[in-house]
């Protein structure tokens, strides 16, 4: 494996463009998370035979949208970086119902723009005050804290041993970016992806950028159940006890509700993978954004002033994290639950805090582009870069009579 170079492996995944003011130089983020997603994926291939660029990933989702860099405003724009009365806070109004939601946490009407009033009372209010309220109200935010937990969250520990996902069947009721990155990582190393929606509440992403929900979606059939009827709660009960891999991003009790039990999947074999922002024990919500930078992995300007790195990167660093830990299971037969943190898995990224982070290192100009300084010499600063996109990504509930009829469901 190449010796780790984690200025270089940042120029070259396309992160650092997304990285610093849209009016200044790009910023080289803090830690290895660009090193990480490459040996993950090295790691990857050695359990799968399939290749990705790992850092590349990082970057991707802006090769399809176009974003880009926005200092203290994510690269996606739902996301800002705001003065807290003792440090500073990511908060994100990324939802329909965010506004109302952040109106609730500061007491106050809002309107369609609650930036003002947020931004206010965040000068008025501790981090924690912040995080204790977001909690209560499902509001994505939290303090800007640096932290670290241990590098070895990024490796199955023994005795779990790699297996190809090859013909497995794996049950995808996640949303968005991590969860499905998860899933198709795992489809490309042949495992038949069942993407599961509820009609009330479709995938976020479909909404999105087009080709780059295809990207990850492509090739995989789509299930639309209603666990609020017996039939729909027989019908997912039945596709959770045919899968192998689970992949799902919600609270346990929000599954519970659904009549799904993890931990009984698990001891009937079925490896479960759960992402959520800071763990199954948590009621905290959060996103990409939000989650990295309140993790600690932001860029600093030369006064201190946090920024964001990258786009939403806790969700494609939790993704590939994910499809490394799916393939893998404990050769007795039985199952694992991986509870996997967004939180941790970024923390794990990053190096021993320090007491004043200092300013990040900008890359320079050279010949009309940027260049970053590394171990091993100049790196010119990748853009991000798309795959190619194959197939067609399933209509919402396409394939649900399909999927049941193969499971011996019958409607009830």
């Amino acid at each position: 494996m190449t010796a780790a170079d984690p200025p270089a492996d940042w120029a070259r995944s396309g992160v650092v463009t997304l990285t610093g003011r849209e009016s200044g130089p790009p910023l080289v983020p803090p830690g290895r998370a660009a090193t990480v997603a490459r040996e993950l994926a090295g790691r990857f291939t050695e359990f799968t035979g399939v290749r990705v660029d790992g850092a590349r990933l990082l970057s991707e989702r802006a090769a399809f949208t176009g974003h880009r860099r926005g200092g203290a405003v994510s690269a996606g724009g739902a996301c800002r970086l705001l003065r807290t009365a003792d440090g500073w806070a990511a908060v994100s109004c990324a939802r329909p119902d965010d506004p109302a939601l952040l109106g609730a946490l500061v007491c106050a009407e809002v309107g369609d723009d609650p930036w003002p009033a947020v931004t206010g009372w965040l000068r008025e209010h501790t981090g924690a005050e912040l995080a204790e309220r977001a909690a209560l109200l499902g509001v994505a935010a939290g303090p800007v804290r640096h932290r670290t937990v241990p590098p070895a969250l990024l490796t199955p520990p023994a005795p779990v041993t790699p297996r190809s996902p090859d013909g497995l069947l794996v049950v995808d009721f996640s949303a968005l970016w991590a969860g499905p990155l998860c899933a198709h990582l795992l489809g490309l190393a042949g495992a038949r992806v069942v993407k599961v929606e509820t009609p009330w509440r479709p995938d976020g992403a479909r909404g999105g950028n087009a080709a780059f929900y295809r990207l990850l979606h492509a090739g995989h059939r789509s299930v639309v159940l209603d666990p609020r009827t017996p039939s729909g709660r027989h019908a997912m009960t039945a596709l959770v006890d045919a899968a192998d891999i689970v992949i799902e991003a919600s609270r346990p009790r929000a599954l519970a509700g659904f009549g799904l039990d993890a931990e009984a999947a698990v001891a009937a074999g079925t490896v479960w993978i759960s992402i959520t922002a800071y763990g199954r024990g948590s009621n905290r919500v959060g996103f990409g954004d939000d989650v990295a930078a309140a993790s600690g992995l932001v860029a600093h300007d030369a006064d201190g002033t946090p920024l964001f790195c990258g786009d939403a990167i806790a969700d494609p660093l939790t993704g590939l994290t994910a499809a490394v830990l799916a393939a893998t299971a404990p050769p007795d037969g039985t199952g694992a639950l991986w509870d996997i943190s967004m939180s941790d898995v970024v923390a794990a990224t990053l190096d021993p805090v320090v007491e004043t982070p200092p300013s990040s290192v900008a890359a320079r100009s050279r010949n009309g582009g940027w260049v970053v300084d590394a171990s091993s010499g100049p790196v010119d600063i990748a853009v991000p870069l798309r795959r190619t996109v194959s197939g067609r990504a399933p209509r919402s509930g396409e394939h649900t009579a399909e999927v049941l009829r193969e499971l011996g469901v019958v409607s009830r």
